[in-house]
């Protein structure tokens, strides 16, 4: 047996240290978010606001879908403003025109040079001096800038309300009519709006930036990047060219040469076994995927329309029963559910074989009751959301049952409780067709590796209960990371390219030697950068430069394994040439050849383009952003739970012949659709709004006047064909896997050409 010792220590070491700064930088997000006031007062005394109130709008803001319509320091959704550029930017003008009329008689535009000069040092002053008293917990402001923050609120409450005179610019930020119904609760929304916009215009104490980093760019108050931003920017391209050049030596010196290739054997092993109860049971765990997946899609292109006609769907006004905030919360929730589902199947087929081709006692049972219950929560966390959103919820049951309002994390607590509920039972699951093989003799390495991804897939998904409804946005944030940065792309990360290496191992064709070191290299290259790296997605959510730091620094070194992920998928491909019956996997191959390419240049190129701070500051919260997510995210693990769903596929239907012109309808059209929809769409737009962010500040990039002008309006459109392509791939595959699942005698294989795809029966 190989000695992986040395490898196991190297993993070991990387995840202790990395869990370290996590967790040690975790309690400075905590130590230093921005403070929210116990009360707000004027100079002149009399009650603005206070913590209770702003939190009562954080809540209110939620229930409305949150980062599902416009964003909030940059995260959230890109068709309305992001609230803290366009509240900053509104209040400053609102503050200069009355510093006009109170000084010189006039507004502020009509103003000479010099006085506008003069106005603005003023501004700067004002805005970026902190008269918060920690000691107190109250925070002053100037009776002119009270009514400025007045005057600001009242443009906000007529936003959110059915203000005729705003009615276009509703449409325009695809919201729809009387978005939140109360107006007590749009004013105490404008309340957490304005502390968002406080935390990023006032200096922290001691510190020359603003709480957030001087992130918005906004020129009339001097919010640039800070010296530090520049410098760690720098020394992570550094990293990462040094981070490049060492894994080609390293992989060029040290990886061995002489391993010779195991001889593929005449049958396909996985075939060797009867298929167990719990394996013929995940059948419709397939369906749920493309179910879900043809769901999705449709959605996406729903959502994409409402960015060119914010009310309307061709002339119908739908946005009454299904809002932009809607559609887009289950867009992305469906993503969730249905990537999920591929991942979970491919672990409940793996578990028989690893138990020796058995079933555990009530191991179906198990299998069936985990699926209803995953159908309840979708069935369920999809009806809050609409529920929630539709302002029909009662209020206090928004966030449990509804919409939290956060990214990724949508659905209400309980959903979110039962998810988790479910992913734990299925670690249950998995380990009770683990734990015995492990205490078999033999190398166990490998499996061991599997087996720590999936106790870390169980259990991490937990992080997203450290925060509640009315806990502070930079601390949520730093939890919510750990769920959408973490458990998806690092434990998710090792799962897959460990289960592929044990499925290519457990197949004969590659030595079991081959597969535990690589997976061991790998498991330590995802992590090493993988988990600091989190703080990359929080430098401007409230935390300091150390934060940056080391979100910069090890964020660049996610990228490395990337680069060279051409070579991972030629040794995908050349899988299919080992030995003949390997033709019957070659689509789900090629589905993971496409994983490998758009792991490069979904996450690695793309990801490494909004990656550093200085590039981050500009374009966070523009285009660029969805560029990088649906290339990674659906590039990367879509196609990772297609390739999955196709496999297991293979061996549920044996018999079943792939339809040739289908498959690659639908393996070309979503790969066609996607480069459509991100380099003649999504690309362009998010480059047009880097130039307008750095040039006039992140304000005018979100603005409607810019958002609706002539170019942008014509790449939005241009954006359907891409969707229709990608629509019809979509369509293609799941059509693929109906008719195997529901109708296999349309594609059944003649007798005389059967038997080597046909299981063994027992």
């Amino acid at each position: 047996m190989a000695n992986y010792r040395r490898l196991w220590l190297i993993l070991i070491a990387i995840l202790a240290l990395t869990f370290a700064l996590l967790g040690y930088f975790g309690t400075e997000v905590y130590r230093s978010a921005p403070p929210i006031p116990d009360e707000v007062v004027s100079a002149g005394g009399a009650p603005l606001m206070t913590e209770e109130t702003i939190l009562d709008g954080q809540t209110a803001w939620q229930s409305v879908g949150g980062m599902q319509l416009g964003s909030i320091w940059g995260h959230g959704a890109y068709q309305a403003p992001d609230w803290t550029a366009d509240w900053l930017h509104r209040e400053l003008l609102a503050w200069l025109d009355l510093a006009a009329e109170e000084e010189f008689g006039m507004p502020y535009e009509d103003l000479n040079g010099q006085q506008q000069n003069a106005l603005q040092y003023d501004l700067k002053t004002e805005y970026r001096t902190n008269t918060y008293n920690s000691e107190t917990g109250i925070l002053t402001l100037s009776e002119r800038r009270t009514r400025a923050i007045a005057d600001t609120a009242d443009y906000y409450s007529r936003l959110f309300s059915d203000a005729p005179d705003l009615r276009s610019t509703r449409e325009n930020y695809a919201m729809k009519e009387n978005t939140l119904p109360s107006a007590e609760r749009r004013e105490r929304m404008t309340e957490f709006f304005f502390w968002t916009a406080w935390a990023a215009a006032t200096q922290r104490p001691g510190s020359d930036a603003t709480y957030t980093n001087n992130w918005p760019h906004e020129p009339l108050i001097d919010n640039k990047p800070t010296p530090e931003n520049v410098i760690w920017s720098i020394v992570s391209v550094v990293l990462l060219i040094a981070g490049v050049g060492g894994l080609v030596w390293a992989w060029a010196f040290l990886r061995k040469h002489d391993e010779e290739e195991p001889a593929a054997p005449v049958r396909d092993p996985l075939t060797n076994f009867a298929l167990t109860a719990s394996q013929k049971a995940l059948g419709k765990y397939l369906f749920l995927v493309v179910a879900l997946f043809g769901f999705q899609v449709m959605l996406g292109g729903f959502t994409a329309h409402y960015t060119v006609e914010g009310q309307s769907f061709y002339g119908i006004n739908v946005s009454e029963w299904f809002p932009y905030s809607l559609v887009r919360t289950w867009h992305i929730q469906a993503a969730l559910f249905w990537i999920a589902t591929g991942f979970l199947a491919a672990g409940l087929f793996l578990a028989p074989i690893i138990n020796g081709g058995r079933d555990p006692k009530y191991q179906k049972l198990g299998v069936d009751v985990l699926f209803w219950a995953l159908v309840i929560v979708v069935a369920g966390s999809f009806t809050g959301n609409y529920l929630a959103i539709a302002q029909i919820m009662p209020e206090h049951l928004s966030f449990w049952l509804g919409h939290q309002g956060y990214e990724f994390v949508d659905l209400g607590r309980l959903w979110q409780i039962g998810k988790f509920t479910g992913i734990a039972f299925w670690l249950v699951l998995m380990l009770r067709g683990i734990v015995p093989a492990l205490r078999q003799p033999g190398d166990k390495n490998l499996l061991a590796l599997l087996t720590a991804s999936v106790v870390a897939i169980g259990l991490f998904y937990g992080a997203g209960f450290f925060y509640g409804e009315r806990t502070h946005i930079s601390i949520m944030e730093y939890w919510r990371w750990w769920i959408v940065h973490l458990w998806v792309e690092g434990f998710f990360e090792v799962f897959a390219t460990t289960a592929l290496a044990f499925i290519f191992c457990s197949m004969g064709l590659v030595s079991r030697t081959v597969a535990t070191s690589a997976s061991l290299a790998s498991a330590s290259l995802f992590m090493l950068g993988g988990v600091p790296g989190t703080f990359h997605h929080l430098y401007f959510a409230g935390t300091t430069t150390p934060v940056m730091a080391v979100g910069a620094t090890f964020s660049a070194l996610e990228v490395v394994p990337l680069v060279v992920l051409g070579y991972e998928a030629w040794e995908n491909w050349r899988l299919k040439s080992r030995a003949p019956w390997m033709e019957n996997v070659r689509w789900p191959l090629v589905f993971f050849v496409a994983v490998a390419f758009w792991n490069m240049l979904g996450a690695g190129v793309l990801g490494f383009m909004i990656n550093p701070p200085v590039a981050l500051y500009y374009i966070q919260g523009l285009n660029t952003t969805p560029t990088h997510a649906h290339a990674a995210l659906f590039g990367v693990y879509g196609f990772l739970a297609l390739g999955f769903t196709l496999l297991i596929l293979r061996y549920l239907r044996p018999r079943v012949i792939f339809n040739e012109r289908l498959m690659k309808v639908g393996f070309w059209g979503l790969n066609l659709g996607l480069v459509l929809m991100l380099f003649t769409s999504l690309l362009p737009v998010g480059l047009i709004q880097f130039f307008a962010s750095a040039s006039e500040g992140l304000w005018y990039a979100r603005s409607e006047a810019f958002m609706q002008s002539d170019i942008l309006q014509f790449l939005r459109w241009v954006r359907t064909i891409g969707d229709v392509v990608f629509i019809v791939g979509a369509l293609a595959v799941g059509w693929q896997v109906v008719i195997a699942l529901f109708f296999p005698n349309l594609t059944t294989a003649e007798d005389d050409k059967a038997p080597e795809q046909e299981p063994a029966r027992a």
